[in-house]
């Protein structure tokens, strides 16, 4: 594609160069993967800025430079070198939008659904995505697990890849049949603009709790954060939200989609009758007094709201209402999301409860489940990550649980016995074990406990990996917890 039908789609605010000729071959920010003849779109981050690096994409052979700072790099070595110069506002919005004109707008040939709040997202994309393949699309999702296009899994590092990744990867769904896709859409992509100028279909806010408050400095700004999705929805799609949760309104204030609530206190659409066990979970959705009986194998009440989400979106979005219940029973566990593994009497649940919200209403349910079983809860905080929820974190731990067993997470570059200690200042109760090795903690919980205890194991879920004073390694939840049972 040329450089100057690349740029019908942006506001420039000065041009240097040769903008027309230049055939681009591709785009990057990510000055090291440069090859000749494509886009450099220099990026501010959070580690380093890619304005410093916008003179090595010039000598690596960009046919053209992006920057918002005009004096990154000077315009004298543009005027004779056959390459441009393009000075923006706001060089991430420009890279969204240069993406998605350079793979030629793939998400308007799907139908796209987003979901983004603190907790659910996962399993209510997975819901989605069931109920996008029952009614015949070949689907492709882009979350925390895995991306997928169709069944083909493709890896992932960010809940939300940056925009020319993520343009990237709906065209390669678009090329190999997909005709849906569901992503999880995460508060640090919408703030960063990665899915700036997607086209939704519609959007589901699942609730919102204390988390990344490393990265932003309030609940307000966390929320206004994940409101940008709303704002900038297309008139008439469906901006489904969780009435129950205090930032629902909020979120949904200023959105040009026609809103759609549901909740158990309050909505459109209201859940009732919640009941669950260690096989599954049943509830009644009330929508203007038609009551709808719904039942999934996910077991708790928050996999009521997970189900129930999934189940308006796409209802709202026209699909048959038999078809969306059916495809909800058929929904198979998600990895690492209250997953059971038992042996005998003993449980244990493997779940990626990894903030104070998370952590509670996983207990919660267990609780509810637990009897006079003892539970034993396995946990930690990762490192470099938000420290205010560690002492929360470990609090809850204990109050919730007959015995708390305090861990590593992924302690990256911090020291893991530090992190421990700030996790351990929350907790009020002597009913509490510290173990730095993971693996000894999941260990003596599960060979320690009680025959007929439930164990969770709280944290890192799906997550295959730890990654220790910056060393990344395998290391799997359950794994470790399969290995155990089999030895007691």
């Amino acid at each position: 594609m040329k450089l100057n039908e690349l740029l019908e789609h942006l506001t420039v605010i000065q041009l240097t160069g040769d903008f027309v000729a230049n055939e681009i071959s591709g785009i990057f920010h990510n000055s090291t993967k440069v090859t000749p003849g494509s886009l450099f779109v220099a990026i501010k981050g959070y580690k380093t800025d890619g304005h410093l690096y916008a003179m090595d994409a010039f000598s690596k052979g960009a046919a053209a430079i992006v920057v918002e700072d005009t004096n990154a790099i000077p315009d004298e070595i543009f005027r004779r070198s056959g390459k441009a110069k393009i000075v923006v506002s706001d060089s991430r919005k420009a890279l969204a939008l240069l993406s998605g004109a350079f793979y030629r707008f793939p998400s308007k040939k799907l139908r796209l659904y987003g979901i983004t709040g603190t907790k659910g997202k996962t399993t209510t994309s997975f819901f989605v995505k069931k109920i996008l393949e029952k009614a015949g699309h070949k689907t492709g999702l882009i979350g925390t697990i895995a991306n997928m296009i169709g069944e083909t899994v493709v890896p992932t590092e960010l809940t939300t890849p940056e925009s020319v990744e993520l343009n990237a990867l709906f065209a390669r769904m678009v090329e190999e049949g997909c005709t849906a896709a569901v992503m999880e859409v995460s508060s640090h992509s919408l703030f960063l603009n990665r899915t700036y100028g997607l086209d939704f279909d519609g959007v589901i806010f699942t609730n919102l709790s204390s988390e990344h408050r490393d990265f932003h400095e309030t609940m307000d700004d966390y929320a206004t954060a994940k409101k940008i999705l709303f704002d900038n929805l297309k008139s008439g799609a469906p901006a489904v939200f969780n009435m129950d949760d205090q930032y629902g309104c909020f979120i949904l204030k200023d959105t040009a989609g026609r809103k759609v609530s549901f909740g158990k206190l309050a909505g459109n659409y209201r859940i009732e009758n919640i009941e669950y066990d260690f096989s599954g979970t049943s509830f009644v959705i009330d929508h203007y007094s038609v009551k709808t009986n719904i039942r999934t194998a996910l077991v708790g009440e928050f996999n009521a709201y997970n189900a129930a989400a999934a189940y308006v979106l796409m209802v709202e979005a026209g699909y048959d209402q038999k078809l969306v219940i059916e495809a909800i029973g058929e929904m198979p566990q998600v990895d690492g999301r209250f997953e059971l593994i038992k042996k005998g009497d003993k449980k244990v649940l493997i779940d990626y409860a990894h903030s104070p919200g998370a952590l509670e209403q996983v207990l919660i349910s267990i609780n509810s489940l637990a009897g006079e079983s003892p539970v034993y809860t396995v946990v930690g905080c990762g490192g470099n990550r938000d420290r205010m929820k560690r002492p929360v974190m470990g609090k809850i731990a204990s109050e919730m649980s007959s015995v708390a067993v305090i861990t590593s997470d992924n302690p990256r570059d911090e020291d893991p016995e530090a992190i421990i200690k700030e996790v351990v200042a929350g907790i009020q109760k002597d009913n509490y074990l510290v173990y730095v090795n993971r693996e000894e903690a999941i260990k003596r919980a599960i060979t320690e406990s009680p025959e007929n205890s439930i164990i969770l194991v709280a944290g890192k879920g799906h997550e295959d990996y730890q990654i220790i004073k910056g060393v990344k390694s395998h290391f799997s939840d359950r794994e470790i917890a399969e290995k155990y049972l089999k030895e007691i």
